[in-house]
């Protein structure tokens, strides 16, 4: 038997394909913390920390810098949906990020090693970010922009996106990250809602070789912004840009190339520090708030404890500054003085195996990805992994949607080549990180969750509210106050309170399907605004997509329930099928037959859409509202979340050709 923490399952049991060794346990960061927090293991804690969250998130926070020591931990006066964190405590994400590194030995490590797409490589020590931190830093207090005011973040993944994060928290500014990919429409709006009084862009970035200008999209989105007065622009690409005099400010011009000290200053432990848009999966995006006190406890506790990144790691999490991971990476690796590995532009590009060659060449030890990056690589044949050994990886996590077998174990055979763990990781904007996590200590399940993470009081309820029993599928719910949960929806606490908090009272609803199996590992079946209820029985589209993509035809799929008088609803797949594969009528009867034999003749899609591309967010997220929209042929609504916007309309022509009902 494997036994460790209170964890028993034979070495040989075909439920898990990885068993922790006995060395990474010892040296895992949850060993260390379950001896401090006194509890014999991960299952004991998790009941100790529901019972008593004070208890529980005290022995987090204690590892935060307070400038000013708090009075109360945790005040719920407001009721639950509105919880108050270190009240009369003073600090600044900053002071753990970069301040408590001076005079250590951390401060003359190197912090990020950056590649561009031409292949320039450039490499900043923790001393170096200090200093283009202040750089950054120093030009908003020129320009006079203060403690809590808005500045949108309108950057290319490069190392001054993650030195102006952090300048912004330094003066305790409210940072608004943005995909760099938005059109002008796009970031007007969240520039506007948001009521930013400045935008921190690039002149231009490269992307697949091609110059874009950043400048001029942000041009175009502020023209009409009154309340915006600064635009402050940093040299990247050297692309000629159009110049106003008395708005626009290159960050050179402003800082110049003198080292600058500029202090942290200390603000209320609960003061925000950042607004993050939701990616819009389930509507019109929404501006969440989170805080220095909140970002940072949950990125000790979900990358620190839970993932187990260490000091000693290099990370590399290829992500953009506009969806949640690109704050993650900019906190959690200097919060844990690691190093990162930035790559401007895309995995693929300028060739294939790009993301393979970043593993090698930077010996990097901490992998994340998205489960339809890999379902990319598994379209291009693997994208030459084979040359490549990989072997310094130690940890890979994957988050952003639901996995299908197939590319969950394409993965772990082929990234992880079955030595170290892939683990899962779930949770969304509004929560600042995640609900639930896959850990070192445990046996790995494919496509599963090992457990909730501590400290959120993670549930499944039925639509009455009770707690389900294991094997049965309901809504995952939030029973406890957690400090990296979203503090409202900026400006519209009416719309929080009616999103997160109308289904159950006082419970937070997430918005996800949920089941926990007999062994107590979780999975994430769907969004349950997603799930479909054939002929009285529900299922999650994830359970049809992973029987069509066990065809090996397909590279990904999405599947959508649409009204049908006798069965209440009607199953339809729109698929992306894999190089060499025809979208005939073969193609077709196979993937029906698939379904039908996994599920029963009442699960027969009604139609197999074929398609080149499936509409997705900028974080790579399936939009099925918007698939569903297209099959209906309603109106899209809001696309500025789409990174393919033109997939919608391609997708809505197949759909009028496909004879639906």
């Amino acid at each position: 038997m494997h036994k460790h923490f209170g964890i028993g399952f034979g070495m040989s049991d075909q439920r898990f394909v990885w068993y922790p060794p006995m060395e990474t346990i010892q040296a895992s960061n949850i060993a260390k913390f379950l001896h401090l927090a006194d509890v014999d293991d991960y299952d004991e804690l998790l009941k100790k920390a529901e019972k008593n969250p004070e208890w529980f998130w005290k022995l987090i926070i204690d590892r935060v810098t307070f400038s000013k020591p708090y009075s109360t931990l945790l005040d719920l006066s407001g009721g639950v949906q509105f919880p108050r964190w270190c009240v009369g405590g003073e600090g600044n994400i900053v002071l753990d990020c970069l301040d408590r590194h001076q005079g250590t030995s951390t401060w003359s490590k190197e912090f990020l090693v950056w590649e561009a797409e031409s292949g320039e490589v450039v490499r900043w020590t923790y001393a170096d970010l200090h200093r283009e931190v202040c750089r950054v830093a120093r030009s908003l207090d020129r320009l006079a922009i203060t403690v809590g005011d808005v500045v949108g973040l309108f950057l290319p993944n490069i190392p001054h996106a993650i030195a102006a994060f952090l300048a912004c928290a330094k003066k305790g500014v409210i940072a608004l990250p943005l995909f760099s990919g938005f059109g002008s429409n796009a970031l007007k709006d969240r520039l506007e809602a948001a009521g930013a009084i400045a935008v921190i862009t690039a002149d231009g970035t490269s992307r697949r070789g091609m110059g874009i200008s950043m400048k001029a999209v942000a041009d175009e989105a502020v023209e009409t912004l009154g309340e915006l007065k600064h635009v402050i622009v940093v040299r990247n690409a050297d692309i000629d840009v159009v110049w106003n005099s008395g708005r626009d400010h290159w960050l050179d011009d402003l800082v110049g190339d003198e080292s600058i000290e500029c202090s942290t200053v200390h603000l209320a432990a609960d003061a925000p520090l950042m607004l993050m848009y939701t990616s819009g999966t389930s509507g019109k995006p929404k501006g969440t708030v989170h805080t220095h006190l909140g970002f940072a406890t949950k990125m000790l506790l979900d990358v620190g404890l839970v993932m187990d990144l260490k000091a000693t790691d290099r990370m590399l999490w290829m992500s953009d500054m506009g969806w949640l991971v690109g704050p993650i990476v900019a906190a959690a690796v200097p919060l844990h003085g690691a190093s990162v590995v930035l790559a401007e532009g895309g995995p693929d590009y300028p060739d294939e195996d790009r993301m393979w060659r970043l593993i090698d060449d930077h010996t990097v030890t901490f992998l994340g990805l998205a489960p339809t990056l890999a379902r990319s690589f598994i379209r291009n044949d693997g994208s030459q992994i084979e040359k490549y050994s990989l072997t310094s990886l130690r940890v890979c996590v994957s988050t952003g949607e639901v996995w299908t077998p197939e590319a969950w174990l394409w993965t772990f055979e082929n990234v992880c080549k079955k030595k170290i763990p892939l683990l899962n990781y779930s949770g969304g904007t509004e929560i600042g990180g995640g609900i639930l996590c896959g850990t070192v200590i445990h046996p790995i399940k494919p496509c599963a969750f090992t457990r909730p993470i501590p400290g959120m009081g993670a549930r499944i309820f039925d639509e009455s509210g009770k707690q389900v029993l294991r094997g049965e599928v309901g809504e995952l719910v939030l029973t406890s106050p957690s400090p990296g949960r979203t503090r409202s929806l900026w400006r519209s606490d009416d719309t929080y309170l009616d999103a997160y908090w109308s289904t159950y009272p006082g419970v937070w609803r997430h918005g996800d399907w949920a089941v926990e199996d007999s062994d107590g590992w979780w999975e994430i079946t769907g969004r349950s605004d997603d799930i479909l209820k054939i002929a009285g029985k529900r299922t999650g589209p994830s359970e049809i997509e992973a029987l069509i993509a066990g065809t090996g035809l397909v590279v990904e799929s999405a599947v959508i329930g649409l009204p049908d008088p006798v069965k209440g609803q009607a199953v339809v797949c729109v698929v992306t099928v894999k190089r060499g594969v025809v979208a005939d009528k073969v193609t077709q009867n196979a993937l029906v037959r698939a379904v039908v034999k996994g599920l029963g003749p009442p699960f027969k899609p009604q139609a197999i859409i074929f398609v080149d591309e499936l509409p997705k967010t900028r974080n790579m997220k399936v939009m099925r509202r918007l698939v569903r929209a297209a099959c209906l042929g309603h109106e899209p609504g809001d696309l500025s979340a789409l990174v393919n916007p033109d997939a919608f309309g391609l997708l809505r022509d197949a759909a009028a050709t496909a004879n639906l009902k």
